[in-house]
């Protein structure tokens, strides 16, 4: 059954990345200083005081003061006590247009009745884990094959991380090589051999992966985001280092979709694959019942290996990740000594609990009954729109697309640095001559993010919205005007470039 998609165009990479290397090649331009230092910090200051003083307290328990990194925002972060639907409220009774949506998984929108009144009744009846098998392990997995034939097989775990690591054991299993390719820039969790390119094609081991053995990397390799020439060259030099197991992608592009690929771009990686004995892993961490209910995958029409899953698998709640796939690869996982086979060893001793299997499977099904990747798709193109009026009515250089409900609004191109080539040391030259000015960036990109929280908008780092079927053509246009309301403050500066 062809579903209908979430995404209703698709814009061509080499126009978005020309648009953002214009963005890079000039000085930041930000919320002026008299209007941040002023009405910013000083709505922190009068309208969020307790808010502020759970983070103080945090801070003497909490490393950083909070327990995942996307809770942390200039100038310090927000607790929220309520979430409906658009909308969250913070402990000072602020209302604010949640784009965050958790980070993606709550397309349905926060808090979904539905789901509440599912998982509500499941505690009443059973408890949220047994620690043994319960009938939601088998009605999330078949929910998902139904919607996405090509996972013959699922298994529940705890995250995405730990779904990235089973399948990249299961692809070492199944075709005797060792090599994982990533493309530069892409996330697919913070195990030793993944942290590695990490945001910043051709960063590799230098940005975020401090504390891990640069030994965790002698398996890894990456190569330049949409670039199935460069992914070339790897697979042919990899026949003389042992072959390569699999080549993971973010199907999108890079960093949910941050760094946009070519619409026929997962088709190439899919015949490399086939042509120099690899597995194709799609991670659809992000994608997966967002872009549609048969994932990027049928958008794409591109059959992967094997399939990594998180988010809204779980419906919002937590343990939410797994990996599925052809059925020949994921019995791998159920294999071991009684078997005589080889066996990719993974568990989690609360993964595919029963209140995350039903949370999850009564969302897939909700996502299907309302249509949510369509109107949340349609959101996402609402906004993208307006934003991209309201950056030329203010002469900006700031960049907006979207990819369906994922919504990108770069105003520093702060993730948008490429240090991609064959030879370490070029790369490595670049990006430290680069790496001052890049937190730089990054810092306006807070500054921004901090600027549209005091507005009423929660975002992703100030550079990425996420729209759910709660949100409203009428939500849009009030986002609209509160966007609106920040880029006026917008002033060019002369920070941010090479010195």
């Amino acid at each position: 059954m062809k579903h209908k998609s979430g995404i209703s165009r698709w814009d061509k990479p080499e126009e978005i990345n020309a648009q953002l290397k214009k963005l890079t090649s000039q000085p930041i331009w930000e919320v002026d200083d008299e209007y941040y230092e002023g009405e910013i910090l000083k709505y922190y200051d009068d309208f969020c005081k307790k808010s502020k003083a759970v983070y103080e307290e945090s801070k003497e328990y909490i490393p950083g003061g909070v327990q995942h990194n996307l809770a942390f925002n200039k100038p310090f972060p927000m607790c929220m006590v309520k979430a409906d639907g658009a909308y969250l409220y913070d402990k000072d009774g602020n209302k604010y247009i949640d784009f965050l949506q958790a980070g993606g998984p709550t397309i349905l929108g926060n808090n979904y009745p539905v789901i509440r009144e599912r998982v509500i009744e499941l505690l009443n009846e059973c408890g949220p884990v047994t620690g043994l098998l319960h009938e939601g392990e088998m009605l999330i997995a078949k929910e998902i094959n139904k919607h996405m034939p090509n996972v013959e097989m699922f298994r529940m775990l705890g995250s995405g991380t730990e779904s990235v690591m089973a399948s990249l054991r299961i692809a070492r299993i199944a075709t005797g090589h060792k090599r994982i390719i990533k493309i530069g820039g892409a996330y697919h969790g913070w195990s030793d051999q993944m942290v590695y390119g990490l945001k910043i094609p051709g960063s590799r081991g230098l940005l975020e992966s401090h504390g891990i053995p640069s030994g965790a990397y002698r398996t890894t390799d990456e190569v330049r985001p949409n670039d199935l020439e460069m992914l070339e060259r790897m697979l042919k030099l990899n026949k003389l280092r042992g072959g390569t197991a699999a080549v993971i992608v973010e199907p999108v592009g890079p960093e949910s979709g941050t760094r946009p690929v070519g619409r026929e771009y997962n088709k190439g990686v899919r015949n490399l694959c086939d042509k120099y004995g690899a597995l194709m892993i799609f991670d659809e961490v992000v994608t997966g019942f967002r872009v549609g209910l048969g994932g990027a995958q049928e958008y794409f029409d591109v059959v992967p290996d094997l399939t990594i899953f998180g988010k809204i698998v779980a419906g919002g709640y937590p343990s939410a990740g797994g990996v599925g796939g052809k059925r020949e690869y994921c019995e791998l996982m159920a294999a071991g000594l009684a078997t005589g086979k080889h066996r990719a060893y993974v568990g989690g001793t609360l993964a595919a609990n029963p209140l995350s299997c039903i949370a999850g499977y009564t969302a897939i099904q909700e996502i299907a009954r309302t249509g949510a990747c369509e109107i949340a798709g349609a959101m996402g193109d609402r906004i993208t729109d307006g934003l991209k009026l309201l950056i030329d009515k203010y002469g900006l250089p700031f960049v907006a697309y979207n990819q369906g409900s994922i919504v990108h609004l770069e105003c520093t191109g702060a993730m948008s640095f490429d240090f991609s080539s064959m030879n370490f040391f070029k790369s490595a030259i670049g990006l430290l001559k680069h790496k001052d000015m890049m937190y730089v960036r990054k810092d306006s990109m807070e500054r921004m993010g901090a600027a549209y929280m005091a507005n009423g908008i929660v975002t992703l780092a100030g550079s990425r919205l996420y729209t759910s079927m709660a949100d409203t053509p009428e939500i849009i246009d009030e986002a609209l005007e509160r966007f609106e309301e920040v880029f006026k403050h917008v002033k060019k500066t002369d920070k941010g470039l090479v010195k």
